[in-house]
């Protein structure tokens, strides 16, 4: 990363990347301790100018949504209207179900399902349906800059529970879940914003629980370093794919 290239806030970018978590956003932050960031209603951002994309998809910006639905919901719907995006990218981090997944495995998300809703009066399968999201992947062509495995992706605001992973696995064919992916898909998908979420699994769930639960905190921590400098690393790489296919549309 190179420094904060400042500017107005009204400006448009064209690629706005989102990150969710406190602890994804530190390693943001730990990449450049001495970066002096802008603030927002829901936490800091700053613009960075990468050489290795075209002129004209600069300065991306990175911004520190905030955890869970409701942050990631409004803070999606902020960035949109503030700089206008062609592109919104998630970085982040998932817990996989133990025998579907690998840790430290990729998703390259195709699908959110907000699974945490307890419809008692109606149908919840409309309910859950209302709430699920199609990511247009189509763009996102191999070689992958990263190797990824597409899936969709569960989310809701609480870790994943032992006991619910048989119906979760029956009800949707999840084998990794979040906070926050079914949010942010949802409310670009809403603005008619190109998506793109990536996520990467930093622990386990099974039957007896999760490796990263009960105080055993740091499996996550050390892994969602780990993970999100790799995602970060490959960050031009991604923008750059997107970059092809928009000049490729828009000569059309």
């Amino acid at each position: 990363m190179g420094l904060n290239d400042g500017g107005p806030s009204n400006i448009n970018c064209k690629v706005v990347v989102i990150i969710s978590a406190n602890a994804e956003w530190r390693v943001i932050r730990n990449r450049e301790p001495e970066l002096v960031m802008n603030k927002s209603p829901f936490g800091e951002w700053f613009l960075h100018t990468y050489p290795d994309i075209p002129d004209w998809v600069n300065p991306v910006l990175l911004f520190h949504g905030g955890w869970g639905k409701i942050a990631s919901a409004a803070s999606t719907q902020y960035v949109i209207d503030q700089w206008h995006p062609l592109l919104i990218i998630n970085l982040g981090t998932c817990g996989g179900f133990d025998g579907e997944i690998d840790k430290g495995t990729i998703i390259l998300v195709e699908r959110t399902i907000v699974y945490d809703i307890f419809e008692q009066m109606g149908d919840k399968e409309e309910h859950i349906k209302h709430y699920t999201t199609e990511i247009d992947n189509s763009w996102v062509t191999e070689p992958y800059p990263l190797p990824v495995r597409r899936s969709l992706l569960i989310s809701g605001d609480r870790d994943l529970i032992a006991e619910d992973l048989p119906k979760l696995k029956t009800s949707y064919a999840a084998k990794a879940g979040d906070w926050e992916s079914g949010s942010i898909a949802w409310v670009a998908n809403r603005n008619r914003t190109q998506c793109l979420i990536l996520r990467g699994v930093t622990d386990l769930v099974g039957d007896m629980g999760g490796e990263a639960y009960d105080g055993k905190i740091q499996v996550f921590i050390d892994n969602t370093d780990l993970i999100m400098n790799s995602l970060i690393d490959s960050l031009s790489l991604w923008i750059n794919k997107f970059s092809k296919f928009y000049t490729r549309k828009d000569l059309k």
